[in-house]
């Protein structure tokens, strides 16, 4: 992954430097291999989850390239949102017995990494904004 990464880099992409995004990638990987592994997951219910997960990463590289503090903050409140809906889907489907305890808990402990991470940085960022601080762009 980090041979695109460091590709093509510009102001816009300078999402794909911060752990969070990083880790939110990881997670839709992880995932999408949790809910393929399980036969019992009706193919509406998997690609249902898979969009929350997907939506967590999308969410942190729209907020970042939004270039405001406010929107950032914005889009990162929608990624730990996406988080919390794919957290309850996955708790779902483990209660239901559609995936084991053991795939469980290698999604939890990712997505509680990430969780933890998106709140510090949300914390940041509104710091930054209580303290009248700008969204630094090379281009303005």
């Amino acid at each position: 992954m980090n041979n695109f990464i460091e590709k093509n880099r510009n102001i816009n992409r300078g999402f794909r430097k911060l752990q969070i995004w990083q880790l939110a990638v990881d997670l839709y990987k992880l995932v999408s291999t949790i809910i393929t592994e399980f036969d019992k997951i009706p193919y509406k219910v998997q690609a249902q989850i898979k969009d929350a997960a997907l939506s967590v990463s999308s969410n942190i590289a729209e907020g970042y390239s939004r270039r405001s503090l406010k929107e950032n903050l914005r889009f990162n409140e929608i990624s730990l949102s996406s988080l919390a809906e794919n957290y309850s889907q996955l708790f779902t489907l483990l209660n239901a017995n559609e995936i084991s305890e053991e795939a469980f808990n290698k999604f939890d402990i990712k997505a509680y990494e990430l969780e933890n991470k998106l709140i510090s940085m949300n914390k940041k960022l509104i710091t930054k904004l209580n303290n009248k601080a700008e969204w630094k762009s090379e281009y303005i």
